[in-house]
């Protein structure tokens, strides 16, 4: 795999340490990432809800335009393509996305992957991954509101949930889609990814004069990125009695 050459740093990239975060195997075999990224400073839910909406396109970065999500991570971000749109044309629910990066610039670390927008509101953003009908990969973001900015809150859960015998599968597939090295790779590389917002899109947000967000009905904390919140608070509960 070729990849892109990087682009220059404008910010220093978040340290691991930032967040708190948790890698588990679940009873059923899945292998479970979270992440309470450190807040991100003069960042509103409002911002994160159009960005996720808005990757594609680009930006003017250090002098020279460069694509949005080759600037989202300056070094490991390789190319994000809308594969399909929603009947309106937006890329909201019901759209899908191809995504290639590799964590850490290391192509062992590779990933190209197609993933559906579940849920895109204040709330937080949900994809998820499906292969004969069963969902193998789901990727929640949780946009919590605080004075200073808005904090993420991030799971990501990789295997099959409701197959006969998915213990056995899931052992197998968690190895080969993401093992350990690979899972703790992503971890480092989702807090850069995440911290790298503050630095640029407040500015990028404001040159959006002419967004108008659809109306929301969804109350903050709805109850499918809410979960984030229980499976945080229980990982971090577990970490906290092992390491007691």
């Amino acid at each position: 795999m070729t990849l892109p050459e990087p682009r220059p740093i404008a910010w220093p990239l978040r340290p691991l340490a930032s967040a708190e975060t948790g890698m588990i195997a679940l009873p059923d075999g899945r292998l479970e990432l979270t992440i309470r990224h450190a807040v991100l400073k003069s960042v509103t839910p409002e911002m994160l809800y159009w960005w996720y909406g808005n990757v594609e396109g680009s930006m003017n970065y250090m002098g020279r335009v460069y694509p949005r999500y080759l600037v989202w991570h300056p070094l490991d971000h390789v190319s994000y393509t809308v594969v399909r749109r929603a009947p309106d044309g937006s890329v909201d629910p019901g759209a899908r996305v191809r995504i290639i990066e590799a964590f850490a610039r290391n192509p062992a670390y590779r990933i190209d992957v197609e993933m559906e927008i579940f849920c895109l509101d204040r709330t937080g953003a949900t994809v998820a991954r499906r292969l004969f009908g069963q969902q193998v990969m789901i990727l929640a973001n949780t946009f919590v509101p605080l004075p200073e900015g808005t904090q993420v809150l991030t799971r990501f859960v990789i295997g099959l949930e409701t197959l006969p015998l998915r213990r056995r599968l899931n052992a197998i597939l968690t190895v080969r889609l993401f093992p350990v090295d690979k899972a703790k790779a992503w971890l480092k590389h989702n807090v850069e990814e995440v911290g790298t917002l503050e630095h640029f899109l407040p500015a990028l947000f404001a040159s959006q004069a002419g967004w108008t967000p659809e109306p929301d009905s969804t109350p903050m904390r709805s109850s499918h990125q809410s979960m984030v919140y229980s499976d945080l608070d229980r990982v971090k509960r577990a970490t906290d009695t092992a390491s007691g």
